[in-house]
């Protein structure tokens, strides 16, 4: 409680920073993710929307300025959820605030989840209250098991918070991939390649009004970016054979960007993926055999893959896509409760998943160049006491007010019996 009405007190501090041209955070434990490393009292200096230098604490008096004192605390990245659902689903049991799926229709490819993408979701803003500023947007597979193309977005609720569409594909290459495929594994992958080969050949094999041997003409065409190594295909798996699989799968398409979204039993071929290139979106949390595919699930699975050197994001997968995936921190706090090197795991929810889709140059550092997408945070962001006093996005700080902080206030007040529970 005391650390949320801090955080509110805050934000009420620097919010005429906004229209600043520029802002200084100031006097904190400034974690770059940049071969600067992390400076024990440095300050991070914006203009416009933009990081202009990264550098030790300074006193300043220049009115045009606007200083943030971070007292102390962790100055770092925002985090950067690989792996979410967030704005496609508002409430879970509820069909029509559902748009991850399209379970009766008949195109795959070609489903783009911007088409269903809800900015001012509520559960965005409890992600931003835990210190995550962008975040990949998955669909799920409904008629087939090519699901669609993914996006990215930041939490900042804008109506333009969607940042980039269509910057991966998804299909799952799992046993539910092949109970939605026709019963079975094989049937999944056998659809998979003659997906391939029809996007390989067009748009000449659907001339004279002929289809493809998997998708039509539509779907097709979105694959293209996809055999040509424009846009990557995440794969979701969980089991080591699948995994094998995969690699060759790669082997054979080489033009091919894959990426492995589950990845359980990940740490059982943690050299063939070095080996392939194959970088993993994992959950440290998911230490339980849920299915037989997840049968060595191991919370040191983390460790494992960093320690071979497997390019590695984490994900929530383990709690939840939609509403839980605020929990980012906890859950690579696990990672290294569990082996993992504390920077190995602050870097898989920050820079490597920027890295994943590309945007590495830009999101995930504290570094000149980079969009001011910053944490200042009471303690160490892995330890699940701790807390952001401070998130802001392309340079502006955000509002930490979310529906539950809403209703926390609103019935906090302890009134005497008889009285009403609320005002208006």
């Amino acid at each position: 409680m005391q650390k949320l009405v801090i955080s509110l007190m805050l934000i009420t501090i620097v919010t005429g920073a906004v229209n600043a041209q520029t802002m200084v955070i100031n006097n904190g434990r400034v974690v770059t993710n940049t071969t600067t490393g992390v400076l024990e009292n440095g300050a991070v200096v914006i203009r416009d929307g933009v990081i202009v230098s990264v550098g030790e604490s300074y006193d300043g008096n220049d009115e045009s300025v606007t200083f943030f004192d971070a007292q102390g605390g962790w100055i770092t990245p925002g985090l950067f959820h690989p792996h979410t659902q967030l704005g496609l689903i508002e409430v879970g049991a509820e069909g029509a605030t559902r748009d991850t799926a399209a379970d009766n229709s008949s195109f795959t490819a070609a489903l783009d989840v911007a088409d269903g993408f809800n900015p001012n979701g509520t559960h965005i803003d409890s992600a931003r209250l835990e210190g995550v500023t962008r975040f990949a947007v998955h669909p799920s597979t409904g008629s087939a098991i090519v699901a669609g193309r993914g996006a990215l977005a930041d939490s900042s609720g804008n109506p333009d918070s969607l940042f980039a569409a269509r910057q991966f594909m998804l299909v799952d290459m799992s046993s539910s991939g092949g109970s939605t495929a026709g019963g079975s594994r094989t049937a999944a992958w056998a659809f998979l390649r003659a997906a391939i080969e029809d996007a390989r050949f067009y748009p000449g094999r659907f001339m004279a009004h002929h289809e493809g041997d998997a998708v039509d003409r539509y779907d097709a065409a979105a694959l293209v970016d996809v055999v040509r190594g424009k846009m990557p295909l995440i794969m979701q798996m969980d089991r080591m054979a699948d995994l094998r699989r995969a690699i060759a799968f790669a082997e054979d398409y080489p033009a091919i960007r894959v990426i492995i979204a589950g990845g359980a039993e990940a740490h059982l071929v943690a050299g063939e993926l070095v080996d392939s290139g194959i970088p993993v979106i994992y959950d440290p949390m998911r230490n339980l055999p849920d299915s037989f595919d997840t049968l060595a699930s191991t919370n040191e699975g983390a460790a494992i893959l960093h320690s071979f050197g497997v390019q590695t994001a984490y994900t929530t997968l383990g709690s939840d896509l939609y509403f839980n995936p605020r929990l980012l921190a906890q859950h690579a706090g696990i990672a290294v409760a569990h082996g993992a090197r504390w920077d190995d795991a602050f870097r898989s929810i920050t820079l490597t998943p920027a890295e994943l889709y590309g945007v590495g140059d830009r999101y995930g550092a504290l570094a000149p160049d980079y969009a001011a997408d910053i944490v200042v945070w009471d303690g160490d962001p892995l330890e699940v006491m701790s807390a952001p006093v401070l998130v802001v996005i392309d340079g502006e700080p955000q509002n930490l007010d979310t529906r539950q902080t809403r209703l926390r206030d609103r019935y906090a007040e302890i009134v005497r019996n008889g009285q009403q529970a609320y005002r208006h």
